[in-house]
């Protein structure tokens, strides 16, 4: 792709600030700044400038009257983050000002950049791959350490150089199988085939467990799920309320008020948690009710923790009825944190809790009183505790984005393919043809593998403009 145009945006926070910026990028970028800018030294235009210099000067406007004392910055291409030339200009953070400054470049022939469009020319340029323009978006978005330390891993290509390697890999098969085709009839093999699935076995091992890093990379990324659920008039909004430290739920003594999922987020310690309040689980005629109590169930088996709120009052046959239920919804890998609401109307349980809940695996458990705020302190204790995640390290390849995800999966159903044709043994013609489909697979997400402009404007829409 050609790129010609000089495309022009505020990258800086919108809003008012002590500083600003805005910037250009394209061929005419100098030549633009220049028409609107008046260096303190005379003879310091922007054109004359060598790469990552700086100078001193005024925005002017149409009638040659200063707008406001800037220093701008010139990139010459390639070495930039476009791989085009850029000048970014930093001035005063005026909403005014910095409106002013855009209009001026617009009306001297730059055009406003759309959203994400710097980062997808540096994509374009070859400046960075798709995931790790991708990465970029998530550094800016990261809300934690972990989520930046993984972002901007990926930004630095350490996803990407294990998928070329894995490509590399699965070309030469390949062209091991497709060198065969050529001397068929001499019946040679240049590929053993329990060598061959040996290796292709290591690869899609590689791909599984990349794509099962997703669920820990995700709760990175947008904070650990936590699905609070139990019987209906248990707690749980009232829970919710006082985690978040607002009335984000409706509290009645009416059983099943919950009809739908509320979610938000919150920090605890060095952990965004992301709370889903849900529906009271229990037998109900209810249309309505039901569809929250089916949403309740498939948020349960997204989380990676679930809190199970019960009330200390509950008979044993409420209370084992609600087990049954929940027990269908959760997997091993769920961390499970017991909270034994309304000890204000009784202190001590009558119940064996472990018998009720025999084969589901309780982490943790916490009595409280939601009503009088007892007991709140241990809780967000426990929670810390069971959300806390491993320490992530520098080489750690951890999946964070859902269309990487979904690559990986696809990857590995054709790797697959590939294995039960090796297996038995049929023509190398069609494992190369599953090989190239994996190869291709993965190449989407870089980019490697993507000719279609819909398919990038659609990644890069939901980017900020301004990078």
């Amino acid at each position: 792709m050609i790129l010609q145009d000089t495309i022009c945006a505020i990258s800086t926070a919108p809003g008012m600030g002590a500083i600003a910026i805005v910037r250009m990028s394209g061929a005419d970028s100098t030549t633009i700044g220049d028409r609107i800018f008046r260096p303190a030294k005379e003879g310091r235009t922007l054109s004359s400038l060598n790469g990552g210099r700086t100078v001193y000067g005024q925005i002017i406007d149409e009638n040659n009257s200063p707008v406001d004392e800037v220093v701008i910055t010139v990139f010459r291409n390639p070495h930039s983050f476009t791989g085009e030339d850029i000048v970014e200009i930093a001035c005063h953070g005026s909403v005014y000002i910095q409106r002013t400054i855009l209009r001026l470049l617009i009306d001297n022939g730059a055009r406003l950049a759309r959203p994400g469009e710097f980062s997808k020319r540096a994509f374009i340029n070859g400046k960075m791959d798709l995931s790790q323009t991708e990465a970029v978006a998530d550094i800016i978005s990261s809300r934690s350490e972990a989520a930046r330390r993984v972002a901007f891993s990926q930004m630095k290509g350490s996803f990407s150089q294990k998928l070329k390697n894995l490509r590399e890999q699965l070309v030469h098969f390949c062209s091991l199988l497709e060198l065969e085709l050529d001397f068929s009839d001499q019946e040679v093999e240049f590929a053993d085939r329990t060598q061959l699935i040996s290796l292709v076995t290591d690869v899609d091992n590689y791909v599984v467990k990349l794509a099962n890093s997703f669920q820990y990379g995700d709760a990175i990324k947008n904070g650990v799920p936590v699905a609070i659920v139990g019987p209906p008039n248990a707690g749980k909004s009232t829970l919710l309320n006082i985690l978040l430290g607002e009335e984000r739920a409706i509290v009645s003594d009416i059983p099943g008020t919950t009809r739908d999922v509320i979610e938000d987020t919150i920090h605890m310690g060095d952990v965004e948690l992301r709370l889903i309040d849900t529906a009271g689980i229990r037998e109900t005629d209810d249309k309505i009710e039901s569809m929250g109590i089916e949403r309740t169930l498939q948020r349960v088996e997204k989380a990676i923790i679930v809190v199970v709120v019960i009330e200390i009052t509950m008979n044993k046959e409420a209370l084992a009825d609600f087990a049954a239920h929940l027990k269908n919804s959760l997997t091993t890998d769920k961390k499970l944190l017991l909270v034994v609401n309304k000890i204000d109307k009784q202190e001590e349980a009558t119940i064996d809790y472990n018998e009720i809940f025999q084969g589901i695996d309780i982490d943790s458990v916490v009595s409280i009183s939601a009503a009088e705020n007892r007991g709140i302190e241990q809780l967000e204790t426990a929670l810390i505790q069971l959300s806390s995640l491993k320490e992530t390290q520098a080489e750690d390849i951890i999946v964070t984005n859902a269309r990487h995800y979904e690559a990986l999966t696809r990857a590995h159903e054709s790797l697959q393919r590939v294995l039960q044709g090796l297996k038995d043994n049929i023509s190398g013609e069609f494992v190369a043809q599953d090989l190239r489909q994996t190869n291709d697979i993965l190449g989407e997400i870089t980019g490697t593998a993507i000719s279609s402009q819909e398919v990038l404007s659609n990644i890069f829409r939901n980017f900020c403009i301004g990078k």
